[in-house]
């Protein structure tokens, strides 16, 4: 691997000549391995089908999988369904960290989120109750991060669109935040010669910069005695030791350790003693990762979500009374809930003319996060009114929640569910009720069409339709039932 000079001379020295060789052997003639993670909330009976299974992902062994070779996975209609993601491997370590240090529910961001990977590791970790904001400050990419997230499936996510000094501003405080911080890129290098070709001394010089202020924006946030996950995907000390060492010292916190398995291969500190863990190819199975986790000093007699829940006070929903009186006082939300399993659980909310389902117990959350922050999805999407129909969201179709006897539902062919998921039309099988249809591939919703007697409508997202035209030879197999 043509590596840049100033990367090997600078790496060499931080690290040594031995450490050294092993990463740079690791970059030069190891495959970067596949991994994917199951969706634990959509695939309980399914695995990685037979002699594509490698082994499990050690630090993430409920649902992390590698594989002996990669598939194309844009033509496995179960990927699209949200039934697993493809993720690198030491992405996966976050689980190993929530599962370690959060025993209680909890409110979390994820303040650098895109695509996903990590806010869909956290969101299956994070015990039952917890609330995760999955933020993104560059627009397409939150798109991306919003899609993701709600193939994901799981009702307690707020996907939102901004800066961190705009969480300052908002106010509203976290038990945990992970910032998986902009950076050199030097972990990738073996994945993308585009961080090669991009990597120079000034741009890492410019990083830890930036790092330190990203974290300091969102410092406030962070309710006393909370967690700090700092992550980077490069090699460097000054983005990754010192940048912890300033955060613990300046800001105030302990860096505290994440116990591991010798066999898992993580490399400790290269600079100093503190308990950070580094992913580094040639010697774990992976490519290149830091990770350090870091209490706040203080303590918090409750957490952020308990806090807010008891201060919370019953708000007149002012805005929905206005648009309701308007529309002559519809009141359909509360028939779209029955949509969803367990309805009284949630509260409905209105964008506009879309109707949203949020959990009760995060609702006042959820009022705050909308009048200062910009929300791309939060809860559940039930659907948009037009005329005297509610049109089902592809968020409803793919929540875990869907009560999926409230619409007709028509099992595709594998072909069939790549033409939908292309947003081609498909026929409908004769006898289908007309009206919105569910669409399922091996029983997983993979979204809705409106039956109108002689066509259907494909209501599948445009944004999110497959692109290429490509006409697989066979049928992508990446699970099968365990």
């Amino acid at each position: 691997m043509n590596l840049p000079s100033d990367f090997i001379s600078y790496t060499r020295q931080l690290m040594g000549d031995e450490l050294y060789s092993r990463l740079e052997e690791g970059l030069d003639s190891q495959q970067s391995p596949v991994s994917i993670r199951l969706n634990p909330f959509k695939a309980q009976s399914l695995d990685v089908a037979a002699g594509l299974c490698d082994s499990a992902v050690p630090w993430c062994s409920a649902t992390g999988r590698y594989l002996n070779e990669r598939p194309n996975f844009t033509f496995d209609p179960l990927l699209h369904a949200g039934v697993y993601y493809v993720q690198e491997a030491a992405s996966m370590f976050v689980d190993h960290i929530v599962r370690t240090f959060i025993k209680e529910p909890v409110r979390m961001l994820d303040l650098c989120a895109a695509p996903g990977g990590k806010s869909t590791a956290l969101r299956a970790a994070l015990p039952e109750g917890s609330v995760l904001f999955s933020n993104e400050p560059m627009r397409t990419r939150a798109q991306i991060l919003s899609e993701n997230l709600q193939k994901f499936g799981h009702e307690d996510v707020i996907v939102t669109n901004n800066y961190p000094h705009d969480y300052r501003k908002a106010g509203i405080m976290f038990d945990a935040i992970l910032t998986d911080v902009p950076c050199s890129g030097e972990g990738m290098f073996r994945k993308d010669d585009g961080a090669r070709a991009e990597w120079s001394l000034q741009n890492v010089d410019n990083c830890w910069q930036l790092q330190r202020e990203i974290v300091s924006d969102i410092w406030k946030c962070l309710q006393p005695g909370g967690l700090l996950i700092y992550s980077t995907c490069t090699f460097n000390a000054h983005e990754d030791e010192k940048n912890v060492e300033w955060i613990a010292s300046e800001l105030g916190a302990d860096i505290i350790e994440v116990p591991v398995e010798e066999s898992w291969n993580i490399t400790p500190a290269v600079v100093g003693n503190a308990p950070v863990c580094r992913f580094m190819p040639g010697i774990s199975r992976s490519e290149g990762l830091f990770v350090a986790v870091l209490r706040k000093h203080g303590e918090s007699e409750t957490t952020a979500l308990n806090a807010s829940a008891a201060n919370s006070k019953p708000k007149k929903d002012r805005k929905n009374q206005r648009k309701q009186t308007a529309q002559g006082g519809k009141q359909q939300a509360p028939d779209t809930m029955q949509a969803l399993c367990s309805p009284d659980n949630f509260v409905a909310r209105r964008n506009s003319d879309t109707i949203i389902a949020i959990p009760q117990r995060w609702a006042d959350t959820y009022d705050t996060a909308a009048s200062t922050l910009k929300i791309m999805h939060a809860g559940v999407t039930l659907g948009t009114e037009k005329g005297r129909d509610i049109i089902p969201d592809q968020s409803l179709a793919l929540s875990r929640l869907l009560n999926i006897d409230a619409y007709p539902q028509v099992e595709l062919s594998y072909t069939a569910a790549i033409n939908f998921l292309r947003k081609e039309a498909i026929t409908l099988p004769e006898g289908t009720p007309r009206g919105f249809v569910v669409v399922t591939y091996k029983g997983f919703p993979l979204g809705m069409e409106k039956n109108i007697g002689n066509r259907a409508n494909n209501l599948y997202p445009t944004e999110w339709r497959i692109k290429s035209t490509h006409v697989p030879e066979s049928e992508c197999r990446v699970l099968a039932k365990i």
